[in-house]
């Protein structure tokens, strides 16, 4: 008996043996080792270089710090990032419902759009956008950062949607569309209410996922004179000689931040998917109350008949 445990648990991998065992803890213990050197030495280096005298950390708590600097820093990482999040997805549906189009000509220009902004790097579309209405004057010298970080996010990231929308309904299976179709749905109205909810549930994780990545992209801003909270750290850690804890200071807010919208994708996509269980069930008639034309009473008993 027990002989067939171990042969069935052991069809992905042989099981180690002893000195197998002892050869992986053994790694290990010396990866920990070395983990440890190397961070001892990095502090070393700091001690030698100054980087750990308390006067370069306690500035970091400072009320100037973060009245002046750090929480409106961090408002405009946080506005430009929801901004670009819901401009983001309203290209990514509309373009990816035109790549998904019937008719050729609007699918090969959702195709063009899509790809050309998919692959131009952010970067060169928040500089291109920044030096270009720079000219025109469209907006106050304040105001053009904001805008040419918002765009650039918005193309590049409302193209990746567009794109995962897009394989996401092609990767449902084919026999909802022709059941609809069959039932004498249009092709628009098939994709529209059949396809693109269904879609839209399936990348909820991938689309989440690229809300994180909007939101750090916002510190390539900083290069197009953005105050967002990298752009307000180095401004501050210049001027007290603590450039080192201040991206210190600025990388653990866009990890914890990071973190919180992991956590709420997760949530989000827990509920997002016990909620289509639920759905289904009910529709098939598993659990809940189902709607039926007998009194309770013969629901309740079975009445011989006559």
């Amino acid at each position: 008996m027990n002989r067939k445990v171990t042969t069935s648990s052991s069809v992905l991998f042989d099981v180690p043996g002893p000195k197998a065992v002892a050869r992986t803890r053994l790694f290990n213990i010396l990866s920990v080792l070395a983990i440890l050197a190397l961070l001892g030495y990095i502090g070393y280096v700091m001690h030698r270089q100054g980087q750990l005298e308390a006067d370069k950390w306690t500035s970091l708590f400072s009320g100037n710090l973060w009245a002046n600097y750090i929480l409106p820093g961090l408002w405009n990482t946080l506005k430009a990032a929801l901004i670009s999040v819901v401009t983001s997805v309203a290209f990514g549906v509309f373009f990816g419902m035109a790549r998904l189009s019937p008719l050729a000509p609007v699918r090969w220009f959702g195709t063009i759009v899509v790809e050309f902004f998919r692959a131009v790097p952010v970067l060169i579309m928040m500089i291109f956008f920044w030096l270009f209405l720079g000219k025109f004057s469209v907006f106050s010298p304040q105001q053009l950062p904001f805008i040419a970080v918002v765009l650039g996010l918005t193309l590049y990231n409302g193209s990746v949607i567009a794109e995962l929308l897009r394989s996401g309904v092609h990767q449902l299976p084919k026999g909802q569309g022709e059941a609809g179709l069959a039932i004498g749905l249009t092709p628009w109205k098939v994709l529209t209410s059949i396809l693109m909810p269904q879609a839209m549930t399936a990348m909820m994780p991938s689309l989440l996922s690229q809300f994180v990545v909007i939101l750090k992209d916002t510190a390539l801003g900083y290069i197009i004179s953005y105050p967002e909270v990298l752009a307000s750290a180095r401004r501050f850690g210049s001027g007290e000689g603590n450039i080192l804890q201040m991206l210190l200071l600025a990388a653990l807010l866009f990890i914890v931040i990071n973190f919180a919208l992991t956590l709420l994708a997760e949530r989000l996509s827990k509920f997002m998917s016990s909620r289509s269980n639920v759905e289904i069930k009910h529709a098939d008639g598993v659990p809940g109350e189902v709607d039926d034309p007998r009194p309770k009473t013969e629901m309740m008993f079975k009445i011989p008949k006559a």
